[in-house]
């Protein structure tokens, strides 16, 4: 591809990623479903989707903002941040998002909002500390661009979504182990029913995570390249993801695992397992990718 298009911002193709995301989770849920309970569950989980669906898109704001104990707060108490998101969000065409804090001293961002005109970016109380003015700006470009390319709402999505098929997941063990299995052993079928609900209630979520990596890696280099563009160069964002993945070893952030994937560096520990299965990217090959963007801009 071309160096032009890497920055530019493709709408309609996050549409169609959204629809694909939404349907690829709805359909796992529904097997899931019917796989712990039959015909009555594929119904309920049918419907139980319909309504994370449409749940996530109208309050994927405030669904974030909870689960990450974030609050907004004013130009009066954070001035110089509101001043520099302003002027950011003008650089990107965007509406002025609504600025929120989150409690931790973790250095790390995020943005959520189902479209432009209802979109937040929160900070933590620990990147505030630790990065200087351009480090910071190329953070908010790239929450900016998040936003600009309607990626907030495949997270809130896939965070929603994901959290669902591990809550029935659970449920179905749950059930196999207090009733599913004790009413299956006398025949050949109850049996074949029991080894079908164990391979969804394991792979169901596996599946689930899997399409959340794949959609929340690429997503992370388009925002890092649109993030330069906004910011007006790559080399604030690579000093700042590099600083922030320092800070953040070894003091892993207190959040549900399903919302992992929104911050701009992976908040959870990565180390052993969860290190191969991390939604992010690793941080040096951002940095490279940034860096390169610079070469190419001095040339």
């Amino acid at each position: 591809m071309p160096d032009a298009p890497r920055g530019v911002i493709f709408p309609r193709m996050n549409h169609i990623k959204t629809l694909l995301l939404m349907s690829l989770l709805t359909v796992l849920l529904i097997v899931l479903g019917g796989a712990i309970a039959g015909e009555q569950g594929l119904i309920m989980a049918f419907g139980f989707a319909l309504v994370l669906n449409l749940f996530s898109f109208w309050f994927s704001d405030s669904i974030a903002l909870r689960m990450t104990r974030s609050r907004e707060v004013s130009a009066s108490e954070q001035p110089q941040l509101h001043a520099m998101i302003e002027r950011l969000s003008r650089n990107a065409g965007l509406p002025m998002p609504k600025v929120y804090l989150t409690p931790s001293s973790q250095p790390n961002a995020f943005a959520t909002g189902r479209n432009p005109r209802h979109a937040a970016v929160a900070v933590t109380e620990g990147i505030m500390r630790i990065l200087d003015e351009s480090e910071l700006e190329g953070v908010i470009a790239h929450e900016l661009a998040h936003i600009k390319n309607r990626d907030t709402l495949i997270s809130t999505i896939a965070t929603v979504m994901a959290g669902a098929l591990a809550f029935i997941a659970r449920m179905g063990q749950y059930r196999m182990i207090f009733g599913g299995i004790r009413g299956s052993r006398n025949n050949n079928a109850g049996g074949a029913a029991v080894l079908i609900q164990l391979v969804a209630i394991i792979f169901a979520p596996i599946a689930a995570l899997l399409i959340k990596m794949a959609i929340s890696r690429s997503r992370e280099f388009i925002a890092d390249a649109s993030g330069a563009r906004i910011a007006g160069s790559p080399d604030g964002l690579a000093r700042a993801l590099l600083k922030m993945e320092q800070h953040a070893q070894g003091h892993p952030m207190r959040i549900n695992e399903a919302a992992s994937h929104m911050f701009i560096i992976n908040p959870l520990s990565r180390q052993g397992m969860a290190r191969m299965f991390s939604t992010h990217p690793p941080i040096q090959e951002r940095v490279q990718r940034l860096r390169s963007i610079e070469r190419r801009r001095g040339a």
